[in-house]
């Protein structure tokens, strides 16, 4: 038994190493198969602090398909993606673009909850996920548009951007505008900001207004 157990601890962390989600996606499968193969996932370190993998919800059919950057504290502690404030107020903006949310799919570029401790209670305050572990998620990212087949993608806010579009994307310059997906001659994309930086923002109102703008570019063009 000490065998085993000293081959395995070399062998897991060889994986983790490689930032790789590659290996954990099963051969075959829809949408549950990969959800259930993503919660054993250990393609990067940032599963070790994490209480479980957040995968994507929702239409597994969707014409439309919202990327935003991890999960967040709630989000991890329910295991689905934005259930937290900024899910909240992502579900407001969609209803004043026109969107039923009932009818679209959101999900993550990353899908485990990267974060620091800090104040006297130690909560844990978000961090953003670096382009390498990025890039590790991305075979569950790829897996998600191959399997749902959107018609378009709004991407929310840097990190997914960088995913989806590659690492010159800037929010500031890149939002707002139709555009192909790349590597992909059926989907189109918009960008625009991620909810939380919305609530962050010192012009809340200017940055929501600026939100629903961009869903709504996207909605007409479906």
């Amino acid at each position: 038994m000490g065998t085993v157990t000293r081959d395995a601890a070399p062998k897991a962390a060889a994986e983790e190493d490689g930032y790789d989600a590659g290996p954990y996606l099963p051969p075959r499968g829809g949408l549950p198969a990969h959800r259930k193969a993503a919660a054993e996932c250990r393609g990067c370190p940032l599963h070790r602090d994490a209480t479980e993998t957040v995968f994507g919800r929702g239409d597994p059919h969707a014409r439309l398909l919202l990327v935003g950057e991890q999960p967040g504290d709630q989000e991890d502690r329910q295991g689905e993606p934005f259930v937290g404030p900024a899910g909240r107020l992502l579900s407001k903006a969609l209803r004043e673009a026109g969107v039923d949310e009932e009818g679209v799919y959101l999900t993550n570029a990353v899908k485990h909850f990267k974060f620091t401790r800090k104040g006297p209670g130690k909560r844990r305050i978000h961090k953003a996920p670096s382009l390498r572990e990025t890039l590790a998620c991305r075979p569950w990212l790829e897996a998600e548009l191959r399997l749902v087949a959107p018609e378009m993608v709004v991407v929310l806010g840097a990190t997914a951007g960088r995913s989806l579009l590659g690492p010159s994307f800037r929010v500031g310059t890149d939002r707002g505008m139709v555009r192909p997906l790349p590597d992909s001659e059926d989907i189109r994309c918009v960008a625009t900001v991620h909810p939380s930086a919305v609530l962050r923002a010192d012009d809340r109102e200017a940055a929501y207004a600026g939100l629903v703008a961009d869903l709504r570019t996207a909605a007409r063009a479906l």
